[in-house]
């Protein structure tokens, strides 16, 4: 496989990453995390400008960079993404008319707070190293 052909499918495979982890954000039954991660090492070995773009975004790379280096999130982050995740979970099981989907909701929101809480607290005046 050429360098270049390599180089596209990494990007291509990156972007689509990239996507399904903003899609994540919004959808809780679709991880942001490991999207983004996938999205970061594909783009670190392809693109130095998107790669950098990524970990230079205004929302998604203080994120990332907790997550990659320290394993942890912040009290906020965290606090953020459960209320959100919570509120979206519950509006869908409103919505949705299915015990089993609704079993399925509760147990994808428990084990997501599981993880949360799992991860390292970085506190806010910690510098960033």
């Amino acid at each position: 496989m050429s360098q270049t052909l390599k180089k596209h499918l990494l990007i291509a495979a990156g972007s689509v990453a990239l996507v399904l982890g903003m899609v994540g954000v919004v959808l809780p039954v679709l991880p942001t995390t490991p999207f983004l991660l996938v999205a970061s090492y594909c783009y670190m070995r392809s693109s130095k400008r998107l790669y950098d773009w990524l970990m230079n975004h205004r929302i998604l790379g203080p994120y990332l960079y907790d997550y990659i280096m320290y394993r942890g999130v912040r009290r906020r982050a965290r606090t953020a993404a459960l209320i959100f995740l919570w509120l979206t979970l519950i509006l869908s099981g409103i919505i949705v008319d299915s015990l089993h989907i609704r079993l399925f909701l509760g147990v994808v929101g428990i084990a997501v707070t599981i993880h949360l809480f799992m991860l390292k607290t970085i506190e806010e005046e910690q510098p960033v190293e």
